[in-house]
């Protein structure tokens, strides 16, 4: 019997995983290789070593299914690590549902998101290289002011472009950064080539998360081997480091004596739900059980429930190597929507391949329902959560209707991937009727497949 006098589901630090979880073992077929942009070739850990340190190479390509956490990462998750997981008790009253609705909250780290998960790892394992510099791109800035964080813990110098619409929107995550000690520019810019030749075509472009990149590949290129890339999505080795979260969910929903039916988490690149699913996925597949993942996604950018499975660029320029994706075209230019860091053409190539075997779905939201969403439970929970993470939240009261009308019990577990306290202006527009709601033509999503590249 779930457990009827707890909300809050609390581990000990000795309780914390001491390993992530691969999922790739536990994939119904192999990913696809990693091509390269020139030759169409399968990459090796030589071909990615400009850009990352040789450890998060052999993390990229790992078929283990538990890598290590090095203390010296632990000690430091020791700071917001273990998260808790809530019952959502207030909210399950206000709806009259019969589900149960969990979230884990991993807002309570010192940067207010998940992306510390994987930015201290990425920060620890560049030092050990003796990496002085890191260049990265940021959306909404949770994945910048992380990064900024653990370059300030391990004495690294960070360099940021952050997606231009976003820094104008959310200065308060800029700050962040800055105060962490890393230099931000907003993209595109005229610091590179890929900056210029967009904003010479474009003077007013608001940017993207693949036009970002493209800035911090190329200073990174041309750093003469001075600095090293660093991704806060999308990449094996990015997702393998969130997973910790899916590890802690289910010793805290043992504690609850309960298990989820349903799990759910906003997608952009793939983190924050790959770290809260990927292992409820390996579990249900290994011991047959009938769990559903649901990946929420916004309708403005909707890489999984309109984009093809497909090679594409993770960048708008062409300098990445070729993953195959959910995508929507590299060039795809996303509307200056809200939710930041969810603004991205493609999809996790693992959260992909799981799509496409139909063990993910996919949902894509409006932002105005999620906006609502995210006030219903501000004004149940006490946590306003990020843009990002309303989406999330839409999804899991969709669920929980479905259960009210069905008259069934549903146990509905989503991640609450960040707090929006520095997202308030979104907020703002929300609430004085600015927002509009954006669905992305299909004419548009068409024009930009038409572009990907060619892979025999």
């Amino acid at each position: 019997m779930p457990d009827k006098v707890h909300t809050k589901y609390l581990l000990n630090e000795d309780e914390m995983p001491k390993a992530w979880y691969n999922v790739v073992p536990d994939l119904p077929k192999p990913p696809a290789p990693v091509l390269h942009p020139g030759t169409k070739q399968p990459v090796g850990p030589d071909d990615l070593a400009p850009l990352f340190p040789m450890a998060l190479i052999m993390q990229e390509v790992s078929a283990d299914r538990y890598i290590e956490i090095p203390e010296p990462i632990r000690a430091v998750y020791r700071q917001w690590r273990p998260s808790p997981l809530f019952r959502a008790r207030q909210l399950e009253k206000a709806l009259d549902t019969p589900a149960r609705i969990y979230y884990k909250y991993e807002g309570v780290s010192p940067a207010g998101s998940h992306k510390p998960n994987t930015a201290v790892a990425q920060a620890w394992y560049n030092k050990q290289e003796g990496v002085k510099k890191i260049v990265t791109e940021t959306g909404a800035g949770q994945w910048g002011s992380s990064l900024a964080m653990a370059g300030a813990f391990f004495g690294i110098e960070v360099e940021v472009f952050m997606v231009k619409v976003s820094y104008n929107q959310k200065p308060y995550r800029r700050h962040m950064m800055e105060t962490f000690g890393a230099t931000v520019h907003a993209s595109p810019s005229e610091l590179t080539d890929a900056g210029k030749g967009i904003l010479a075509k474009d003077p007013g472009n608001l940017g993207s998360l693949g036009i970002a990149i493209s800035e911090a590949v190329e200073m990174v290129a041309k750093s003469g081997g001075k600095a090293k890339y660093s991704l806060g999505s999308v990449l094996n080795h990015v997702l393998l480091h969130q997973t910790i979260i899916g590890e802690e969910s289910l010793l805290q929903m043992a504690q609850a004596d309960d298990y989820p039916d349903v799990v759910i988490g906003c997608v952009g690149g793939g983190s924050n739900m790959a770290g809260l699913v990927f292992p409820f996925v390996g579990e249900a597949r290994r011991k047959g059980l009938k769990t559903r993942f649901l990946a929420a996604e916004p309708m403005a950018c909707p890489s999984l429930t309109k984009g093809i499975y497909a090679y594409d660029f993770g960048d708008t320029v062409g300098m990445t190597p070729l993953v195959k994706m959910h995508t929507l075209g590299h060039d795809f230019m996303p509307a200056g929507i809200h939710a930041g860091g969810l603004r991205y053409h493609g999809m996790s190539p693992l959260i992909s391949l799981l799509h496409d075997e139909g063990i993910v779905e996919a949902q894509a939201y409006y932002q105005r329902a999620c906006f609502e969403a995210g006030v219903k439970f501000a004004r149940t929970e006490g946590i306003i959560p990020a843009p990002e993470s309303t989406h999330a939240i839409c999804a899991a009261l969709e669920e929980a209707e479905a259960a009210k009308r069905e008259g069934k019990e549903r146990v509905i577990l989503f991640n609450l991937s960040g707090h929006g306290h520095f997202d308030m202006a979104s907020y703002d527009a929300y609430f004085s009727g600015k927002l509009e709601d954006y669905e992305y033509p299909s004419e548009a999503v068409d024009a930009a497949q038409h572009r990907l590249p060619s892979v025999g």
